[in-house]
């Protein structure tokens, strides 16, 4: 059987790998604790399935149009009016089935074939294989853990080339839980400016800030780079909508056009029971801040039981829900995993719990946990690396 080359070359999404594996442990009675998955753990609001049932009610399970429903599409505007100030008219969003697809057609609609994307590492498994996918070839840029993980200019400017077609920004981070801070994106609008690249901005962990952390909506806050902004973001983080598969991309024009020219002939429309319920969560304004809170409590535990670990060392993320400990301490020496895959491999064997490694991210040494799971589960958890780690010690 013929397999494309383009289909060969992707690397499997080991986030999802890792949960699968935990899922498949758990039916065969395994207590399994996954960190990895980056789902909140909190059930979607009543609202917004009482939406969704009322549109199954009346009907409301035929086609939309490509673009999503023009309801939906003007609250999305209107939230980026209200909320950052960002002004985007109905007809420059474009409702997705999630935040990926948001991505792929964007990078599908800017990118020809050989075109580069400036993508800073550590980062989100997809990036770098949907790059690829769109016929366009990742150009990694290395960041700092002594830095904040920050992808300051400096780094990104000697990587520029003409065939730079864009750079993928996300803030807050996954997996780092960094916030990009004003200057570092200054520095990276006035960059495509000069060069003349597109930002896909990434600011789908948006709401979820802090220590008096601030999320910059990168087309709002320097408005004049506005036409070389794609904004991608989706429902599934804020209003705990992972298995609805809605996002958005908020674009110039011809660029929103283009993307759901593609949508038109790949996907057809986003669901639309899923965009009715994304339209209340809108206009019913539904707030993540009870949920923030208590990701907030469970941020600051999982980083001091981390730090206490013997060889692990792990800053405080003031975004999203993840930590990143650096694990390298554990690494290494005689009857130590020699990598953070092989003992992320050792503690879901041996200890049950499920962690992503670092190599996911293009960051070996480090290891990914997701908060987005109870407190309760988080202390188990994180009593048995504790335990797996005093018995390798």
């Amino acid at each position: 059987m013929h397999i494309s080359t383009a289909t060969r070359a992707i690397t499997p999404s080991m986030t999802i790998g890792m949960d699968d594996r935990a899922r498949r442990l758990r039916r065969q009675g395994v207590d399994v604790i996954s960190f990895a998955a980056g789902e909140p753990d909190f059930d979607t609001p009543e609202v917004i399935k009482r939406a969704a049932e009322a549109a199954i009610q009346e009907g409301f399970t035929k086609y939309t149009a490509p673009a999503g429903i023009i309801e939906l599409r003007q609250a999305v505007a209107a939230r980026l009016e209200a909320d950052y100030g960002a002004r985007y008219a109905p007809e420059e969003v474009v409702i997705t089935a999630g935040g990926k697809p948001a991505l792929y057609f964007t990078l599908r609609t800017i990118c020809e074939p050989g075109d580069e994307v400036l993508v800073p590492i550590p980062a989100w498994v997809s990036y770098i294989e949907q790059v690829k996918l769109a016929g366009a070839r990742p150009v990694p840029v290395p960041t700092e853990a002594g830095e904040d993980f920050q992808p300051f200019p400096s780094r990104i400017a000697p990587l520029i080339t003409p065939r730079t077609r864009a750079i993928v920004v996300n803030s807050p981070h996954n997996p780092t839980g960094v916030v990009y801070s004003r200057e570092t994106l200054a520095g990276i609008v006035e960059l495509s400016r000069k060069h003349e690249f597109v930002i896909l901005s990434d600011e789908i962990y948006e709401s979820m800030v802090y220590d008096g952390a601030k999320h910059h909506c990168v087309s709002a806050v320097w408005p004049e780079a506005r036409e070389r902004v794609v904004l991608l973001n989706s429902m599934s983080k804020t209003y705990a909508m992972t298995g609805w598969r809605i996002g958005f991309a908020a674009a110039p024009a011809p660029i929103a056009a283009a993307i759901t020219d593609i949508q038109g002939h790949l996907a057809g429309n986003p669901n639309s029971i899923a965009q009715r319920a994304a339209l209340a969560a809108l206009l019913e304004h539904v707030d993540p801040a009870e949920m923030v809170a208590e990701y907030d409590r469970r941020r600051r535990y999982i980083v001091s039981r981390l730090n206490a670990l013997p060889g692990v060392r792990c800053t405080t993320p003031r975004g999203a829900f993840y930590v990143f400990p650096d694990v390298r301490g554990l690494l290494g020496r005689t009857g130590r995993p020699a990598t953070a895959a092989a003992l992320c491999e050792d503690l879901l064997e041996g200890a049950h719990v499920a962690i992503v490694p670092g190599e996911a991210f293009e960051a070996p040494g480090f290891m990914r946990l997701s908060y987005a799971t109870s407190l309760p589960r988080i202390e188990e958890g994180l009593d048995r690396i504790a335990k797996a780690v005093a018995a390798r010690a």
